[in-house]
């Protein structure tokens, strides 16, 4: 397997010392809220990832340039780690089914967290919705037309729930913890969510920490929650579990 490593404005040594650091906090969502706040600023870029059905798969580390997805997949391996090299291998868990890095066995849906990553994380939509939540069956990877959104990616059947953004008022904030990974649900055919971020519990107010595509932003942002979400059909929440 190779690696293909971009560390940006760090190097292997800081991103030691951050988890050396961070590893001392023993709240989950804490941890979580504070090894993602020093990549509050990083640039968005797109299609980081390599592999295809004709491409072999390498594990990429790129942390000069975020996607939302890479964002929270680097955050929840950097969560379990106090190492560099314990970030790699803790990423090829979070990233991959049982850890193998192959383009069959990427989790390419936010859900598949959920069915794949069970030790790491825990759906707790309808915890948190509970009678506001909204039931849905979808058949991920198959658009409207038949066609597939990933070539070589088999279509999985998943229920989904979400909380509809109209039902978020201050009673089911209250129940976000810091850290609880968010995914923007979407009424499109084929896909579970359109967009992905981290809940950030400040005192009493509750922001979206994301790797922002905007024209407006086009960086990792934190942004009020419920100000993002207002237009958006809702969000599935993922809580992640002590490591």
């Amino acid at each position: 397997m190779n690696e293909r490593i971009t560390l940006g404005k760090w190097s292997a040594a800081s991103i030691q010392e951050l988890l050396v650091e961070v590893s001392r906090i023993d709240d989950t969502g804490t941890r979580i809220a504070s090894v993602s706040r020093p990549f509050l600023g990083t640039p968005y870029g797109e299609s980081t990832l390599t592999g295809g059905p004709a491409t072999p798969e390498e594990l990429v580390v790129n942390l000069a340039a975020l996607d939302c997805f890479t964002f929270i997949d680097y955050i929840e391996a950097m969560r379990m780690a106090s190492s560099f090299d314990g970030f790699l291998e803790a990423l090829k868990r979070v990233r991959y089914r049982e850890g193998v890095v192959c383009y069959a066995g990427r989790n390419h849906f936010f859900t598949d967290w959920r069915e794949n990553n069970g030790p790491f994380v825990s759906d707790v939509t309808g915890l948190i919705g509970r009678d506001k939540v909204r039931r849905t069956v979808k058949t991920l990877n198959v658009r409207s037309d038949g066609s597939p959104f990933l070539e070589g990616i088999a279509a999985r059947v998943r229920s989904v729930e979400y909380i509809p953004s109209a039902m978020i008022d201050g009673d089911v904030l209250g129940e976000f913890h810091n850290g609880d990974y968010v995914g923007i649900y979407t009424d499109v055919d084929g896909l579970d969510v359109s967009h992905v971020g981290i809940a950030i519990r400040e005192k009493e107010r509750v922001f979206l920490r994301h790797a922002s595509s905007a024209a407006a932003s086009r960086r990792v942002v934190d942004q009020l929650f419920g100000d993002y979400i207002r237009e958006k059909p809702g969000v599935v929440v993922l809580r992640p579990l002590p490591a």
